[in-house]
């Protein structure tokens, strides 16, 4: 497995100085958002010259884009938000051949109105499954437009908030553009935490064979919880990182969830697990 980053884990005035930082610390590959080339999270417009100038400065560097962020709130109750949204995907989507990636990562939404990562009781409804396969239909077209690949995450205050519902989304949609990004920190929901091994297979025997990228992070409790660096939490790392190999999974592990300072402690982590 390749060791990658968040992008948005090191802030710096260029994008040419945030992937030096991301360099700087050994990792190999991003997770990229935008927002480190001086536009927004979800761009309104992507201008070739900006693609090639972020390409070069991976290629000079000898980092990989792994994939890049295309996140917003799919069932966002504001509809003209919605919809705007998707016109954001789209020109990411249509960047990523420039870019030199071929992954965006999605998340499957939630019904709170403030934002798309707090649970709203509602996201269990029968409406709000609708929405968000109609809504992944929408993104699955733009991924196949675009021959890129939309990965979303099983997490525990969206929609998709379990391995069974993101095998239920899969088999929905039916397209090989759509895949998983797994996170092993944000499977468990309140209780779940005694029944690691368990929940970690379940997740595995259901995704495992669709995963396009991992996420290294850690939690402390159970529930809303996975935002610790990894290696400083409660997740069997050896169990998580044994079953991905064992699903074949070789691709890149992004580390999120910690700030810049422990950036060199995270590496250390995983790459001493990978190699042990």
């Amino acid at each position: 497995m390749q060791i990658g980053v968040f992008s948005k884990t090191f802030v710096r005035d260029t994008l040419e100085a945030n992937i030096d930082a991301v360099k700087s610390k050994g990792f190999e590959c991003v997770q990229y958002n935008m927002e480190c080339a001086g536009l927004t999270s979800m761009p309104n417009a992507i201008d070739q010259a900006h693609c090639d100038r972020i390409r070069l400065a991976m290629a000079q560097r000898q980092i990989d884009m792994a994939a890049i962020s295309g996140t917003f709130n799919i069932i966002d109750p504001n509809l003209e938000e919605r919809a705007n949204g998707f016109r954001q995907l789209r020109v990411i989507a249509e960047s990523c051949e420039r870019l030199g990636t071929k992954v965006i990562t999605l998340c499957t939404g939630s019904r709170d109105p403030t934002s798309m990562w707090k649970r709203h009781p509602d996201n269990d409804s029968p409406q709000a499954w609708s929405d968000m396969v109609g809504a992944m239909r929408l993104a699955v077209q733009i991924a196949e437009e675009c021959d890129v690949t939309m990965g979303f995450e099983t997490e525990v205050n969206n929609v998709v908030d379990s391995a069974i519902k993101g095998r239920r989304l899969l088999d929905e949609i039916g397209s090989s553009h759509l895949k998983v990004v797994m996170d092993g920190a944000n499977l468990f929901h309140a209780g779940q935490l005694p029944r690691m091994r368990e929940v970690l297979d379940e997740a595995m025997a259901l995704l495992g064979q669709d995963i396009v990228i991992a996420h290294a992070k850690d939690l402390n409790h159970d529930g809303d919880a996975g935002h610790e660096a990894a290696g400083t939490g409660r997740l069997d790392y050896d169990y998580y990182l044994a079953r991905l190999r064992d699903c074949g999974f070789d691709g890149a592990l992004i580390a999120h969830g910690q700030d810049e300072s422990q950036s060199d402690d995270v590496f250390a982590f995983l790459r001493d697990k990978l190699v042990s």
